[in-house]
């Protein structure tokens, strides 16, 4: 089964401007907006932040990258590598999920983001406090 070539909702380091952005997303995608994940609330957690999903909070503050037809297939299994995340494995500490996203102009867009998984999320609910909006040093 394919996966439909969604759009990427990025919060971290993969932002224009952060750690990540020149290794992996420059010139892959055609497309960058401001957007918010809704629902959703940022932690700082080991090394990186996470995206923990909290109905009623948030919203997380981000861009959504639209990619290159032509560098979609190479760019999701990057990104997956990048976030150490594979489909099934237990071990990973983000998931791929589609969610909505509000991109700046008001629409609704489904988009691939990396949550925490539900066990590190459980964990950072517990015993973390949330960041506040804009935080994270990888902006």
């Amino acid at each position: 089964m394919t996966e439909a070539p969604l759009p990427f909702f990025v919060y971290g380091t993969l932002r224009p401007g952060g750690r990540n952005h020149a290794a992996f997303v420059r010139g892959r995608v055609g497309a960058a907006t401001p957007a918010r994940l809704p629902d959703t609330v940022l932690y700082a957690g080991p090394g990186y932040p996470y995206a923990v999903e909290t109905p009623g909070a948030g919203p997380v503050h981000g861009d959504l990258l639209t990619a290159r037809p032509e560098s979609y297939p190479a760019l999701l299994a990057d990104l997956d590598r990048l976030e150490e995340y594979t489909p099934g494995d237990p071990r990973s500490l983000y998931v791929r999920v589609a969610r909505d996203v509000l991109p700046a102009d008001g629409t609704t867009a489904r988009a691939w983001v990396y949550v925490a998984a539900p066990r590190l999320a459980a964990r950072l609910r517990a015993t973390a406090a949330p960041l506040r909006a804009h935080a994270w040093p990888g902006y």
